[in-house]
């Protein structure tokens, strides 16, 4: 499929039926099948009026505060176009209404991708702002994303590497690692414990298979007492164990600062003062402040930023031929903004 340019396009357009998945392949995406039909009825509209090429200014702006995301995809998406791209760096902070992109060129070069552009920016910088959050709350402390059970996996990706944006220091989805430059990361899950039976029996194999310079970290509160499983797996493995994780259902209550309290103080009354503390399940800010306030040293944390609202971006034509322009509210001409910078595509 070529890139639509009109209506008349709309025909290029087909969905096999035997397409085994409903995301957008990158073509669909470069080739503007993803875009709000809309625009190509103007594009149709601006031609007939010999209007389509005019050279226009576009700012791009959001909604509330946040971190960018998605601007690599961006760049992507608009290599090779006829048009002057600024805008500030990736994780970079916002301010609501800032002028976060902005677009110099033809209208015909850009006009199909705003639905695109938005979205990408809207979603990612979503997810990168709410995994900013978490890093706040951890301060000095390690934590992984482990969100993408919560998405479509077409997407998952994309929002694990905005949680690296955002200040995760790693991800479990393997592609997702990949893009963000770092090694995927992950513990065991409750299906290994729950096959085998026995937690030390996995965690046994699992310290000897793996190499010495792997951070060993074992899942305690599957069939036992979350502190007495921890103890049990410690005094085992000794030094090789560097932590465990717990991820006390809601059933049970949960993941609470008594537990993690109490299982900080026993690990070092029996003489494990060096095995840390991990945290996972329904952690959010908030919680993450009271766990670590505890005694956690590491956390996982997956819906809070995988269900994060994403952040509304809009496009606003602020030039035309030269002269500034605005809908009624807005104010004509460009808003300026320090951080933008001139970006290659």
């Amino acid at each position: 499929m070529t890139q639509l340019k009109g209506l008349d396009d709309l025909s290029k357009v087909q969905v096999a039926s035997d397409r085994k998945f409903y995301s957008a392949t990158h073509d669909e995406i470069l080739n503007g099948a993803t875009t709000d039909v809309y625009f190509l009825r103007t594009l149709d509209i601006l031609k007939e009026l010999d209007l389509d090429k005019t050279i226009v200014t576009a700012e791009i702006f959001p909604r509330k505060d946040g971190i960018l995301a998605g601007i690599e995809e961006v760049k992507s998406l608009l290599r090779g176009k006829n048009l002057v791209v600024e805008a500030i760096d990736e994780g970079e902070s916002f301010k609501t209404k800032d002028t976060v992109i902005r677009i110099t060129g033809p209208y015909n070069e850009f006009a199909i991708y705003e639905t695109t552009i938005l979205g990408i920016l809207a979603s990612s910088s979503g997810w990168a702002t709410a995994a900013r959050r978490v890093t706040e709350a951890c301060g000095d402390s390690y934590y992984l994303c482990f969100g993408a059970r919560h998405v479509h996996p077409a997407v998952a990706p994309v929002m694990e590497r905005a949680a690296v944006v955002g200040g995760a220091k790693g991800a479990s989805c393997i592609l997702a690692a990949g893009l963000a430059g770092v090694a995927p990361s992950g513990t065991l899950p409750h299906s290994a414990m729950l096959i085998a039976g026995d937690t030390l029996k996995v965690a046994k194999a699992y310290d000897a298979m793996s190499p010495e310079s792997h951070q060993r970290i074992v899942l305690v509160d599957t069939f036992k007492d979350e502190i007495e499983e921890a103890i049990r797996i410690a005094d085992e493995l000794g030094d090789s164990l560097f932590a465990v994780r717990i991820d006390t259902p809601s059933e049970r209550g949960g993941v609470t600062p008594s537990i993690v309290r109490e299982l900080r103080a026993k690990l070092d009354v029996a003489g494990h003062k060096n095995v840390k503390v991990f945290a996972t399940g329904g952690l959010y800010p908030e919680k993450i402040e009271a766990l670590k306030e505890a005694g956690a040293e590491g956390f996982g944390v997956g819906s809070y930023i995988s269900a994060a609202s994403p952040i509304d971006m809009t496009m606003d034509i602020k030039i035309v031929d030269g002269k500034p322009v605005a809908k009624r509210g807005r104010i004509p001409g460009l808003i300026e903004n320090s951080k933008l910078k001139k970006i290659e595509l």
